[in-house]
Formats: C-alpha cells, structure tokens, sequence
C-alpha cells in the first residue's frame, strides 16, 4: 500500500478521524469515523480518552504522516481551551508513536477540497466524494471534516517539507511564496 494519512478533527466531546490512503494518484478512505465522548462528563477523562484512542488508532493504522486541524476562533474561551487541550492530547498521542503532525486553519482545509476558503461543510463533503472513493452517506460531520484534513494534508505535504525532509513554517505564517522559493531554492537566484 501507498502513502497513508491520518487526518485528526479534534473536539473535546467527538473527534474525527480518518486514515486516507494514496496508491498511484488513487485516494481512497481506510477508516473514517468518530471517537465519542458525550457520556464522560470529567474535562480530564475525555483527555486521557482522546490519548490512548489516537495512540491505538497509529498503532492499528500504522500511518506514514498525521494533519490536524487547528481551532482558531470561538465565541466561549472556554471552549476554546477545551478544544485546544484536545488537539493536544491527539498531537501527544501520534508523536509519542513517532509519527509526524501537521497542523491546518480550516481555511485552509476547505480551500485545499473546494478552491473556497470559506466552503459549508455540505460543500466539502460533497466534493471529498468526488476526489475519493467513499460515500458520505451516514457519516458524521467530525468524520468527514477528518478525512478533509487528511485530503489537505495529501495535497500539501510537499509543501510543508523541503527538499531535506525539515518541517518548513506553518502553512498559514509562510513567508510569500516569492521569499519562500528564494529560500528554498538558492542555487536558482543570479547574484549581481
């Protein structure tokens, strides 16, 4: 099999997740769906819950690289925080595996599937079922937007590292692509 990413929609009572295999320019989805924590009341437990679930998810999935999203905005810093410790125990479960993380805006996501920034949710999941072989029927929302995160992933991921494999800047803090290609690509600028 080919590449496999694992896309992380990280939430502190669902997660999504998704593994999106890549095979000769051919996508199709492993696993899609969402871990569950409405009946654990305990902020912490959902944690712990969240961490070992990712951790069995690597280790079942063996994935090559992991993208999650990263929440940016919220009316309640609460829930906001929430989200944040979430996304936090899942980076910790897949980096403690070994596996490498890339975090995206949901900006991001949705332009990278839809070419719109600002794409409903019915519209990325629409277009994830074209780009891959899956129906979305019965799906939840978490799940597909973590499959989205690993299409977006599928779609970047050259650029994310340069040519020796380093993890470059976050996608949303790059310099201009003009600085970033003179920064990557040296032996191609004529000096005067």
């Amino acid at each position: 099999m080919g590449k496999k990413i694992l896309g992380i929609d990280p939430g502190s009572r669902t997660t999504g997740y998704a593994v999106l295999a890549e095979e000769n320019s051919s996508y199709s989805a492993v696993v899609c769906d969402v871990l569950r924590m409405e009946k654990i009341e305990d902020h912490t437990e959902r944690l712990q819950f969240i961490f070992e679930e990712i951790t069995k998810l690597v280790k079942t999935y063996k994935p090559d690289e992991c993208a999650v999203e990263t929440p940016v905005y919220g009316v309640d810093p609460l829930a906001m925080l929430k989200l944040g410790r979430a996304q936090a125990a899942a980076i910790l479960a897949i980096t403690n595996q070994g596996v490498k993380v890339v975090e995206y805006y949901p900006k991001m996501v949705k332009k990278s599937i839809t070419g719109n920034g600002n794409a409903g949710k019915k519209q990325v999941a629409f277009m994830l079922q074209k780009l891959i072989n899956i129906s979305i029927e019965g799906l939840s929302e978490d799940a597909t937007d973590a499959l989205a995160v690993a299409w977006c992933h599928s779609t970047h991921s050259g650029v994310q590292t340069g040519r020796d494999g380093v993890k470059k800047m976050h996608q949303n803090n790059r310099k201009s692509s003009w600085a970033q290609f003179v920064e990557d690509n040296p032996e191609r600028v004529k000096k005067s």
